[in-house]
């Protein structure tokens, strides 16, 4: 029997529900850890929320749950492709060592076999949306396809996650409305510099083991500054959500959730503590939560009295 990676639930559903033949399969889709679907799926839902607001009506339900299946699938195909590229560092870092590839559970060519699969059930789902959103779609491979190597180039690959996760910002606003517009390249920024912040956060887990495989974080250049500039992150994020929202014309009923949101930020960084690596996994998934948030925010926003 396999055991639960280091960053998954020890009561994660795959470990404890899946069939035993499955198990290296679910994890290297991340699915024993799914608050990375979250995050993927939420700015595109934000983006749809956001257009739906604008015309002062409610997302569409056959969007939002299009947008999920996408999400799951796309992010197991990412993490996937992450994994085979990452495969020797991965073998280095004591919370990565285990996964299915680097452990030898699963060989890289059955790997890309996975990713191929993911991608062709993910170009199905976009393809039932308009022009501008398959455009759009087809555009955010070239960022996938390189982030694996950001860390190798840049101490700064949490910026290219950002730009790489918050592509759905883009996606949703489009699929939903078959344009763009200031409403969603704010919105999409915003979710940029959120990124930044929870990934940094992120980071903090392995910064010993990142100096020793010499792979680059945000979290290791900025050292003791790292909870202050997250803090900085966040208030950035927080303001071109604002500002997005503003553009958009939506109605006062934003603003409260729009505020928790900000105060769900702000206790973050406030909170990271650089020694205490269960903290910071703890408080990076909590941004499920965050990202929830400002969806129900842009949903609410919607209604004008």
């Amino acid at each position: 029997m396999t055991a639960p990676l280091p960053d998954a639930a020890p009561t994660n559903w795959v470990d404890r529900h899946a069939p035993e033949a499955l198990r290296p399969w679910l994890k290297l889709g991340r699915f024993d850890r799914p608050t990375g679907v979250w995050l993927l799926m939420l700015p595109g839902w934000q983006g749809i929320a956001l257009a739906a607001a604008a015309e002062q009506r409610l997302p569409d339900p056959r969007l939002l749950l299009l947008f999920l299946l996408g999400a799951a699938l796309m992010r197991a195909a990412g993490c996937a492709y992450n994994d085979i590229v990452d495969r020797d560092f991965d073998a280095k870092v004591a919370r990565t060592a285990g996964r299915p590839i680097p452990s030898g559970q699963i060989s890289v060519g059955q790997a890309w076999g996975f990713v191929v699969a993911c991608c062709l059930i993910s170009l199905a789902i976009l393809l039932s949306f308009p022009p501008l959103a398959i455009a759009l779609g087809a555009g955010s491979l070239l960022l996938v396809a390189a982030y694996p190597f950001m860390k190798r180039i840049t101490w700064w690959p949490q910026a290219w996650l950002g730009l790489t996760f918050n592509w759905g910002a883009l996606l949703g606003f489009a699929a939903a409305t078959g344009t763009l517009g200031w409403p969603a390249i704010l919105l999409y920024a915003s979710g940029i510099f959120w990124t930044l912040g929870y990934d940094t956060i992120y980071a903090v887990q392995d910064l010993e083991d990142d100096a020793l495989a010499g792979v680059k974080s945000s979290a290791r250049r900025l050292g003791d500054a790292a909870p202050r500039a997250v803090l900085g992150f966040y208030a950035a994020a927080t303001f071109l959500a604002l500002a997005a929202a503003y553009t958009a014309g939506l109605g006062p009923l934003f603003w409260p959730p729009a505020a928790l949101f900000a105060l769900h930020l702000s206790r973050q960084a406030q909170r990271l503590d650089l020694s205490d690596t269960g903290r910071a996994l703890a408080l990076f998934k909590s941004n499920a939560l965050a990202g929830f948030i400002l969806f129900v925010a842009a949903c609410a926003g919607g209604w004008r009295p």
